[in-house]
């Protein structure tokens, strides 16, 4: 099979690219293409220029790039794919003989157009689209998004005639929330209608973007149209008012390339990144992130003079855990300046938007759990556990009727992590992320909890036995009937015993990280512990403050449960809420990250009615009173509506189950490689993205330092042995994959990760598709020295 190069923007050194738009049909680009290619021809005659049409309809003959060759027979002038019928590109591929090329394809062939014609001298390409900004190409695809890739600095030739002022400015606004930089607007001078005099003036005055207009062409007549178009295009090209486009668009080309270069440098003298240990981050290591497609980012690497400028990277970490819909996704991005338009930003304390009230009620239905009613609003995941520790205490202070001088603490795991704010901190152990922070307290105890590996070939629990398949561990009713939890209740009681009764300990809550302990570590844990020690917590209200009756099965008892799926939540982990895993409810759940797609921080807090009834009071000061000035966002709100639609849709449209099918053996996800069952239309009970053949190899990798992996929903954990070298997050065990990982393939890109110390993790989106994971797993087996991948 053969395999595309990976493709990312375009950028060369020497080659000025730009991208000829037009607001609609019939408003000039070709004939200003060959201006274009005229003025920069004639503005430093050694330069080469090249012309290039992608996709053309209508006879051969009357191509756009025969017209430019006609004129401008020393440009070299291209087109991609003919298609004879002279209608929309994707009706004419619909009932031409050709084969109708992919998205992928038409912009393959013009990275292969645009390297044949980079060089080490400077040189000019212009590529003119067909029709208007939302013309589809041959697939149906718009063009304003299938060319975004290329990322292409874009020159808008307007609409002279009747309507044109509306159009071409729709057709700007649509490039702009696309993320293309419009560098030039030309048009022609039409003096019935005079667009161009309010064009220019609106364009320079809100946009900065310069306006150079040409007089109208010559009427078409057969006997001398070459004629009278030849002394079109020599007059207008001499015309004072265009002779600096040429200079203006190098300049603008030089300044660009320029600016990426110094970026480094200005970044490692002006910024104070997080996570980082500045005393060894030099310039050279610093990720230029020119612009962001999909699953990728595209990266500047200044070290070429013919090769392109820009490479394609994974995102390897979902640009920490948030990514979902795709860098730059254009339903989110109309979705946001939607609710921009309408609302901007709102207060809502005791008012109401429909976005914000819309989305309560799209969270509520789709976490399925009956206990949670309430939905509080806030900015980012930390602040949104801050938010739920707030309303469990505040409950079990209510019931328990605990003071104010009382020190009441958490119940967790070892190392979990919630966030980065103070009163999160508090809620995990000392450890390296708090334990130089002074007003970090430690309110809480901690739990070890076992956790689930893949080693050699086989799904490893740690302290209880060996499975055949991942589905087999995550069956937790099966498991609870063979009784395989009572061990685990049993040390869970005599713990809690031992802190309230032996040590005199107060809790006013549990919080979990469902499933996946992430930024402590990656820790996969067994979901029958996580369901046991939180029916252990509900059936001991004897421990915590003496017994509760309630008539409410929904009442919270012994100690509100606060589920933290900041991380595991929407979709991370091939569910919408992580909490479906354990088969319990929590009180109180917090959802972020993946939320708004990757497109904003946002933040919700869910709650049950028995916990919201606890704040109720004709005193003021027993409120939750707790608030930002940006809650319930109203442009956040509208893109995680946008945002759970689509994967809502996604889960029903079946468009999972490449990978779903790809583990589809006996219902679960096997680690060994085995015959599979497709035949069974039910869903596994786990799967991912990350192939069993994966799984499988890295399992078997011991001598590569390889202590243990695991795959699930979107996500893969690699855990390296640390070679007697520092333990968790201090370990380098993981740097050496990381770097192999980073180091460019031609044919596959590169990817950008995080180690969280000895473990290396990769994460897909939701819209991640299956060749790109094909790619990343060809780059983790080179990474790891499989010379065979």
């Amino acid at each position: 099979m053969t395999v595309t190069p990976q493709l990312g923007a375009m950028l060369h050194r020497s080659l000025r690219v730009y991208q000829v738009w037009g607001a609609n049909t019939e408003v000039g680009k070709t004939v200003f293409s060959t201006i274009l290619c005229g003025l920069t021809s004639t503005y430093k005659p050694e330069e080469k220029t090249a012309y290039l049409k992608p996709v053309s309809t209508g006879p051969a003959q009357d191509a756009d790039g025969c017209h430019v060759s006609r004129f401008l027979p020393g440009i070299h002038a291209e087109t991609l794919y003919q298609f004879d019928l002279p209608v929309s590109p994707h009706l004419a591929a619909q009932v031409s003989q050709q084969n109708t090329p992919s998205d992928g394809e038409v912009l393959s062939k013009i990275h292969d157009f645009a390297s044949r014609h980079a060089s080490p001298s400077p040189g000019w390409l212009f590529i003119e689209t067909a029709g208007g900004v939302h013309s589809p190409g041959p697939s149906g695809t718009t063009q304003a998004d299938l060319y975004r890739p290329l990322r292409l600095p874009a020159i808008l030739i307007g609409d002279a005639k009747l309507g044109g002022i509306s159009s071409t400015i729709a057709a700007f606004e649509s490039l702009k929330l696309r993320g293309y930089d419009v560098e030039l607007v030309l048009l022609f001078q039409d003096s019935t209608y005079q667009n161009h005099s309010y064009l220019t003036s609106y364009f320079q005055e809100n946009h900065s973007i310069p306006v150079h207009t040409a007089p109208l062409p010559p009427s078409f007549a057969a006997s001398n149209d070459t004629s009278n178009m030849q002394t079109y295009y020599a007059s207008t090209t001499s015309l004072p008012s265009l002779s600096s486009i040429a200079a203006h668009l190098a300049s603008l080309h030089r300044t660009r390339v320029a600016h990426l270069q110094s970026m480094p440098e200005t970044a490692s003298n002006t910024i104070w990144y997080p996570f980082t240990q500045h005393q060894h981050l030099t310039a050279d290591k610093i990720t230029v992130i020119d612009s962001a497609k999909d699953s990728h980012f595209d990266t500047f690497h200044p070290d070429s003079q013919t090769k392109g400028l820009l490479r394609p990277m994974f995102d390897g970490s979902a640009s920490w855990w948030t990514q979902g819909l795709g860098h730059g996704n254009p339903a989110l991005s109309l979705a946001a300046a939607y609710a921009a338009g309408r609302y901007g930003h709102v207060m809502f304390a005791e008012a109401v938007h429909e976005p914000a009230l819309a989305l309560a009620e799209t969270l509520l239905a789709g976490v399925e759990n009956k206990r949670l009613k309430r939905v509080f609003y806030s900015d980012n995941g930390s602040t949104g556990v801050e938010v739920g520790v707030k309303m469990a205490l505040g409950a079990a202070r209510g019931r328990y009727g605990r003071g104010g001088e009382e020190k009441v603490g958490v119940i967790g795991l070892k190392g979990s992590y919630h966030g980065d704010t103070i009163g999160a901190m508090d809620c995990s152990e000392p450890g390296v992320f708090n334990e130089k922070v002074e007003w970090y307290e430690g309110r809480g105890a901690w739990l070890g909890s076992p956790g689930v590996r893949c080693e050699k070939g086989v799904w490893v629990v740690e302290g209880g036995g060996e499975f055949g398949t991942l589905g087999e561990v995550f069956d937790v009713e099966e498991r609870e009937e063979r009784g395989e939890g009572k061990g685990y209740e049993k040390e869970i009681r005599a713990i809690l015993e031992r802190l309230v009764g032996e040590e005199g300990k107060k809790f006013g809550a549990l919080i979990l990280e469902p499933v996946v302990l992430g930024a402590g570590g990656m820790h996969l844990v067994d979901p029958l512990f996580q369901r046991t020690l939180v029916k252990v917590v509900r059936a001991s209200s004897d421990l915590f403050g003496g017994e509760h009756q309630s008539a409410d099965h929904l009442d919270w008892s012994g100690l509100p449960v606060v589920f933290d799926e900041v991380f595991t939540g929407i979709y991370r982990l091939g569910r919408f809420s992580a909490a479906s895993f354990l088969g319990v409810d929590p009180d109180i759940s917090v959802h972020a990250k993946l939320l708004t797609g990757g497109l904003l921080p946002l933040s919700v807090t869910l709650a049950s009615d028995s916990v919201f009834r606890s704040f109720l009071s004709d005193d003021k000061s027993d409120a939750l009173l707790h608030g930002h000035s940006y809650t319930a966002h109203a442009v956040g709100c509208q893109v995680a509506l946008e945002t759970l639609k689509e994967m809502t849709k996604m889960e029903k449209d079946g468009a999972w189950d490449w990978a779903v099918s790809s583990q589809h053996r006996k219902n679960d996800q096997s680690c060994p490689v085995g015959p599979q069952q497709l035949d069974q239309p039910v869903r596994p009970s786990v799967w991912s993205v990350w192939s069993p053949e994966l799984v499988e190899w890295l399992s078997r990798q011991d001598e590569k330092g390889v202590e243990g992996v695991w795959a699930l929903g979107t996500v893969l954990a690699i855990h390296m042995g640390s070679a007697g070298g520092a333990a968790g997050y201090k370990s380098t065990a993981a740097k050496g994959l990381q770097a192999a990982l980073l180091t460019d393939s031609d044919r596959d890109g590169s990817v950008h990760s995080r180690v969280l110390g000895n473990v290396l993790y990769l994460m897909a989106g939701q819209t991640t598709t299956e060749e790109t994971v094909r790619r990343v797993q060809r780059l983790v087996r080179r990474g790891l020295g499989d010379v065979a991948c």
